[in-house]
Parts: structure tokens; C-alpha cells; sequence
């Protein structure tokens, strides 16, 4: 994924955390705020000591931003998104995690309509 699709500084988690709006699975949450002064979409990954240790919370960030790659053009514009593993999504293949993510993902309309 490019670094000029990730959310990177504190200022910005904080502010999609306060003002977004969250929608979730078993597997994960995702949060989504609109911002106005670009064009693209950000994304940030959040995985908590909880899910496991660092080469484990490493790859589901890894599979994340991957199907985000993949999904690209089907993802609504001008948002940043926060996605929060939880533990459901640690015995998953990719194919399901990639369901379950875009499944969240339309929970919150944070997809274009028409695509699938």
C-alpha cells in the first residue's frame, strides 16, 4: 500500500476516533471519517497486545492493507478508515478475512455502490 494512503501521526487516529463513526463483526471494527481536503482515502491499522505478539500482529496488518490494495477502487473517497483486528480474525484465511472486512465495509457504506 502507498504511504500516501496511511494514517500515520497520533492527531489523526485521535481525530477519526472522536469524530467517526465505527461499524463491526465478530472480526473486526472498522471506523470511518469523512475528510474533505483530499481525494483519496487513508488507512490506519490498529492491533493490540492482546491479539499476539508483534509477528503476529505484523501479518494481520499485512493481510489488511493487502486487501485494501486489492479493493482500492471499490473504496469510497475523501475518508480515512481505522480497522481494529479482533480475535475472531486470527484463525482466518485470507479469503475470508477479505469477506468478513468488506462485509464491515458495507455495514458503514464505505464502499461504492454497484461494486462487490
Amino acid at each position: 500500500m502507498y504511504k500516501r494512503l496511511r494514517l500515520r501521526n497520533r492527531a489523526d487516529f485521535s481525530r477519526v476516533y472522536r469524530y467517526g463513526k465505527s461499524f463491526a463483526n465478530h472480526q473486526f471494527v472498522v471506523y470511518g471519517c469523512r475528510r474533505k481536503d483530499t481525494e483519496q482515502f487513508r488507512v490506519g491499522v490498529s492491533c493490540s497486545k492482546k491479539i499476539g505478539n508483534a509477528v503476529v500482529r505484523n501479518r494481520m496488518r499485512r493481510m489488511i492493507k493487502e486487501i485494501v490494495r486489492h479493493h482500492e477502487k471499490e473504496i469510497v473517497t475523501q475518508m480515512d478508515l481505522i480497522f481494529i483486528v479482533r480475535k475472531g480474525a486470527l484463525d482466518m484465511s485470507y479469503k475470508e478475512m477479505e469477506k468478513s472486512l468488506l462485509h464491515a465495509m458495507r455495514k458503514g457504506s464505505l464502499l461504492k455502490s454497484g461494486k462487490r
